[in-house]
């Protein structure tokens, strides 16, 4: 089981602005009256994307928590800081599927975070306001490992996510001032909801041992449904899907020196994450790679369950981001 605790410092660059955009909306829409379809639709695909991806950002175990700062197209910045603590694991030994000649194991999966989102708005129209969304989310489920030889092997999961999101916006502007009431009753603005996430997956793995260097190829496509329930807000929809597509090549080689009594061992991976439908939209970008580096004392067969324990540095970077991150990588063997 690989358990993550990682603090990750990113720029993304396009991706504030959402609520700069409400209450622009709200500058054509008469004391009164209703947004049009066409400006309802266009606020309801940007928010329920940006509310989708960050509720994965916030409780999906596969991928990083940490503090991001962001810049938009609007002349805003803001400041975001996930919090996470998660992972996954197969549970040992393998047993045998029937006479098959396959072999078997369960895996668990979990993961529970939280992320904060603070935008400032720099610009002459809402000069000095500020939209802080925060999201609770956690996620818990599993599935099987299927060897078909000592190399190959599958394992579909399922996993049920929930997420609470909601907005504070704070108006000093005069435009904020004035439209701060009008968006707030069409639910624009400081509103809360509830979502439910389904998240399917299948991994696909090859492992290789030359002499005691382990290589880990990996391919594994993720499928995101979210649904909305307690939403507070009458305009905005927070449904969606998304897509991700992670593929991995990771290296264990030890190092064949002690420290403490127990063996030095160093690695890491280099991937590739392919983003569709709402995570794409949400993050503003398609994929990320992400080059990770890790350096860890050998426990197994020492320390209760502990494979190994150490820290780990990552360096990201894609369309609309590049950073960094770095915390504790420790691995369990059940």
């Amino acid at each position: 089981m690989i358990i993550k605790n990682y603090r990750r410092a990113v720029s993304l660059f396009p991706c504030a602005g959402i609520t700069a955009g409400a209450l622009w909306l709200m500058t054509s829409v008469p004391a009164g009256a209703q947004l049009t379809p066409y400006q309802q639709s266009y606020f309801n695909g940007k928010l329920g994307d940006r509310v989708e991806a960050a509720t994965i950002l916030g409780g999906d175990y596969g991928i990083g928590g940490g503090a991001y700062t962001t810049s938009g197209n609007n002349n805003s910045s803001a400041n975001i800081t996930v919090n996470k603590f998660g992972g996954m694991g197969d549970i040992y030994p393998i047993r045998p599927l029937g006479d098959l000649g396959i072999g078997w194991q369960p895996q668990l999966q979990g993961s529970m975070g939280y992320l904060t989102a603070k935008n400032n708005f720099h610009n002459l129209i809402n000069g000095g306001d500020t939209s802080e969304n925060k999201t609770f989310a956690i996620q818990f489920g599993g599935g099987a490992r299927f060897w078909f030889n000592d190399n190959f092997s599958i394992a579909p999961t399922v996993m049920g996510m929930y997420g609470h999101s909601e907005n504070t916006y704070t108006a000093v502007s005069p435009f904020g001032l004035a439209n701060q009431a009008e968006a707030s009753r069409e639910g624009l603005i400081n509103w809360s909801a509830d979502t439910w996430t389904i998240r399917p997956s299948l991994n696909l793995q090859y492992q290789y041992t030359w002499h005691r260097t382990i290589f880990t190829l990996s391919s594994e496509p993720t499928y995101f449904h979210t649904e909305s329930f307690n939403n507070s807000s009458s305009t905005a929809d927070f449904n969606g899907d998304s897509e991700m597509w992670a593929n991995k090549i990771d290296v264990d080689y030890p190092l064949g020196v002690e420290l403490w009594g127990h063996e030095l061992r160093t690695g890491g991976y280099f991937s590739r994450t392919d983003l569709f439908g709402g995570l794409e939209s949400g993050l503003n970008t398609h994929d990320y790679y992400d080059v990770h580096g890790r350096i860890v004392l050998d426990f197994l067969g020492e320390l209760w369950k502990v494979k190994w324990l150490g820290i780990g540095v990552s360096h990201l970077w894609g369309g609309s981001f590049t950073g960094w991150s770095y915390g504790v990588d420790a691995a369990f063997r059940f």
